[in-house]
């Protein structure tokens, strides 16, 4: 089992930047992925980017790419996503989510863990 909490959330002016975090416990040292979704009011939970044990290698989203970065640490106990020029359209709750089998991971159904979210809002 994997426990993750997410923390970093807020109000921010559109332009500005914002980090989020993700803390794991429990069994890390069998995660294979760990990634970001994010769930806007009336909208589908949506992948924004996710880094893998593969190669280390992180995807994005077109939507959020060259404008978020993912980091972990090295022990995969932290996850971070640092959020730049933001947009209102950011707006939305963000989730992280962490998974221990091996996949593509960009999808919601990959991953098996799950936080609580962390409410991201974008003023215009």
């Amino acid at each position: 089992q994997v426990q993750l909490v997410e923390s970093g959330g807020g109000l921010v002016q559109a332009g500005g930047s914002l980090s989020l975090s993700c803390a794991a416990s429990g069994r890390t040292f069998s995660i294979y992925a760990m990634g970001w979704f994010r769930q806007a009011p009336g909208k589908e939970r949506e992948f924004v980017g996710a880094v893998s044990r593969r190669r280390s290698s992180t995807s994005y989203a077109d939507s959020v790419k060259g404008r978020f970065t993912i980091a972990r640490d090295n022990n995969w106990n932290t996850l971070y996503l640092q959020m730049n020029s933001l947009k209102p359209e950011d707006t939305a709750v963000y989730y992280c989510a962490a998974t221990q089998r091996i996949v593509t991971a960009n999808r919601g159904d990959e991953f098996d863990y799950w936080g609580q979210g962390t409410q991201v809002t974008i003023s215009s």
